[in-house]
């Protein structure tokens, strides 16, 4: 099993990140503000305005560390990966399979019952944890829709049934999840989904959650040979992810929305770390975005029972797994993918 690396997040503007010796050095203003041995690294992820020197590019792609470049408010730019690993006789198993409407269609099904078990897994939490606090009876009605969606499902769909029900399942769960935020209401108003760009300041939360997953989801396709690019749920469209959004559904709910919650809940971050631009966009500021950087990381480490291995890992690791699952499967090791339950 891949050992579990950190992601160093570098948010700083004008940071610069240089080779010295065997380590990553990040200067500001000059001088060195910190160093990290290249071996403890899984991913460096730059946001803004940051630049690297080209030989620390090319020692992380000697060390398999993939470089990505994101816009100072999360949307990415590009990514400076080493050679391709892992075998080329997986990638074109993995291209014919997804061009294959039946495999296509199982693999999403697995996908989408993965996605609406863990979003209703989050509603039933909520009513656990909260039940004095959010809407009971509202709430309810739609974890007994997403279970009715659930059982919709049939043994042979087609892909187009299942896109359907993906996202029949998503407006069920949103409908409600202005009722799982029991603190600071008033500021952090859900009203429904929207993003390119986020209109409020769960949506800006939530957005940058999920490009974080999908950073490290993708990294970890990446690992074990996969494309990325090429997906079975999401449809191929040049310079998207299909593959790495198509992992990031089940995942979603327990991860990102659970932690945009806790934040926001706990008073973690506050209203006053986000601003509106002239459109309407809102956007966090540097403290914010460090402040739900290190509590992500932080929940990377934390530990859960994998219900297909039956034992506990890392939710860090959870990514890999799953990319090592998928591949067993388009191999043919195994007779379906199995998505991650969360209990």
């Amino acid at each position: 099993m891949k050992k579990h690396l950190n992601t160093l997040y570098v948010t700083t503007q004008g940071a610069y990140l240089a080779k010295e010796g065997e380590t990553v050095t990040i200067k500001n203003d000059g001088k060195i503000s910190l160093r990290l041995p290249i071996h403890t690294l899984g991913g460096i992820v730059c946001f803004g305005q940051v630049n690297c020197s080209p030989y620390l590019m090319h020692f992380c792609a000697e060390n398999n560390v993939g470089v990505s470049f994101l816009t100072e408010n999360g949307r990415f730019l590009a990514k400076v990966q080493g050679p391709v690993s892992g075998s080329v006789l997986l990638r074109r198993q993995h291209f014919r399979r997804a061009d294959e409407p039946d495999f296509a269609a199982a693999t999403a099904k697995a996908i989408v019952a993965g996605k609406i078990v863990n979003s209703r897994s989050v509603l039933q939490r909520s009513l656990r944890d909260h039940p004095e606090k959010v809407g009971q009876e509202k709430i309810r009605q739609a974890s007994t829709k997403l279970k009715a969606l659930l059982n919709e499902i049939k043994p042979e769909p087609t892909l187009e049934t299942i896109r359907g029900i993906e996202g029949d399942a998503a407006r069920s769960y949103f409908s409600v999840f202005d009722h799982l935020i029991t603190g600071q209401k008033e500021s952090f108003v859900f009203k429904g989904r929207n993003r390119r760009p986020p209109l409020d300041k769960m949506n800006c939360l939530l957005s940058f959650l999920y490009t974080l997953l999908v950073h490290d989801i993708r990294s970890a396709l990446e690992a074990v040979g996969l494309d990325p690019q090429v997906g079975f749920l999401h449809k191929d469209r040049p310079g998207r992810p299909g593959l790495a959004l198509d992992l990031i559904e089940e995942f979603r709910p327990f991860i990102a929305d659970r932690l945009a919650l806790t934040m926001v809940n706990l008073n973690q971050i506050k209203p006053e770390g986000f601003r509106a631009t002239d459109t309407g966009a809102i956007h966090m500021d540097d403290e914010t975005r460090k402040t739900v950087l290190v509590t992500y990381q932080k929940r990377k480490q934390d530990e859960v029972m994998h219900p297909f291995l039956e034992e506990k890992v890392s939710i860090g690791l959870l990514f890999h797994i799953q990319a090592l699952l998928m591949t067993r499967y388009l191999r043919g090791d195994l007779d379906g993918y199995p998505p991650f339950f969360w209990k």
